[in-house]
């Protein structure tokens, strides 16, 4: 994937220089592209003499789900993993830490612990002015962006749909849908024209890993969700999702896709017109009871793929792997990698 953003590259450029006055190393770029999937650069440093690589990305990161998700892209490499940041607070550099992500800040700030050496740098400030427009350069998906691009990417076959359908399945408005084509389209995210039918997704992991960076940003805190408790631990074992319009996502999801992860958290997306009434179902009859640190959170769908009847038990296999990512729990990212691996790299679902 190359480096294609202007300001990325520089902000690379200028973390490297920062590196370098803050401590003397020989550092280059080898690489501004890194073998198709996402990252952005192989850098080089130089310690006595001897050489190493590190594979990078950089991000505008301002969750912790971020981090999680760099941690996990980068790990697909052989290569020492390093997030290149405008400016990280101490709480996200704390987080890079326990996760073992490298890292370094346009100020110099770094993070490095590997076996042949250990960089620790901090307290430096940035220069204002840079990371001001860097920041200012963000851009995100929208929260109806989010559901349209996770409608096409559960359904590519509808790229070329009529408009109507789109909005339909989506659950946005019918203008939304051309205002979501043409930001597709000026980002080189799709080529052709829908009235042509000729219109194809490209850059596919890219546009993945953006909805599933801004999925729980974005479009996840405006599903209602909330959070419960079960005096029976397990309540949830032989629970029938479908007599509430209901799917599992997260965990349990996962556990049913790969029976590897046992769950701990429980994740349950409800459907239909009936939404309070099917939630109000769910419960009583579980006798779940309203704990806002319970381990139990229900939210309401954002998508209608299948017909109530004949809704699958888990939610739509992306919608799994961003709930893992976003969790930022390790055991789940490593569940998450070998569900992108398997279900999603080289498959549409």
């Amino acid at each position: 994937m190359d480096l294609y953003n202007i300001k990325d590259k520089d902000m690379l450029d200028q973390a490297i220089d920062a590196l370098r006055q803050a401590t003397g190393l020989q550092i280059k770029v080898t690489k501004y592209e890194a073998l198709n999937i996402q990252a952005d650069a192989i850098i080089q440093v130089e310690i006595n003499k001897k050489n190493y690589d590190f594979v990078v990305d950089v991000k505008h990161v301002d969750r912790f789900t971020t981090i999680a998700q760099v941690k996990y892209q980068l790990e697909a490499f052989n290569l020492a993993p390093l997030l290149i940041a405008p400016k990280l607070t101490d709480a996200a550099a704390n987080n890079c830490k326990e996760l073992g992500l490298n890292f370094i800040d346009l100020a110099g700030n770094a993070y490095i612990n590997e076996p042949a050496f250990f960089i620790l740098i901090k307290g430096q400030k940035a220069n204002q002015h840079n990371q001001h427009n860097h920041l200012k350069g963000t851009k995100t998906l929208t929260p109806t962006n989010l559901r349209m691009v996770f409608t096409l990417l559960c359904n590519p076959e509808m790229l070329n749909a009529p408009y109507r359908e789109i909005a339909k399945v989506a659950g946005i408005a019918l203008g939304a849908v051309g205002w979501g084509f043409n930001d597709l389209a000026a980002r080189a995210l799709t080529l052709g024209d829908g009235k042509k039918n000729n219109r194809v997704l490209i850059q596919h992991e890219k546009l993945i890993q953006e909805w599933v960076t801004n999925y729980p940003i974005k479009l996840r805190p405006k599903l209602n969700p909330k959070r419960f408790k079960a005096n029976n631990q397990y309540w949830w074992k032989n629970l029938d999702v479908k007599k509430y319009h209901a799917q599992w996502g997260g965990e349990v999801a996962a556990d049913k896709l790969t029976n590897y992860l046992k769950p701990k958290f429980y994740t349950l997306y409800v459907h239909g017109k009936e939404l309070k009434k099917n939630i109000n179902k769910l419960i009583v009859e579980n006798r779940l009871v309203p704990d806002p640190n319970g381990d139990i959170e229900v939210l309401e769908t954002f998508w209608s793929f299948d017909e109530a009847d004949f809704l699958p038990e888990t939610v739509p296999t992306l919608l799994v792997y961003a709930d893992l990512i976003a969790s930022n729990d390790p055991r789940n990212l490593e569940t998450a990698k070998m569900i992108y691996d398997r279900l999603i790299q080289h498959a549409n679902y």
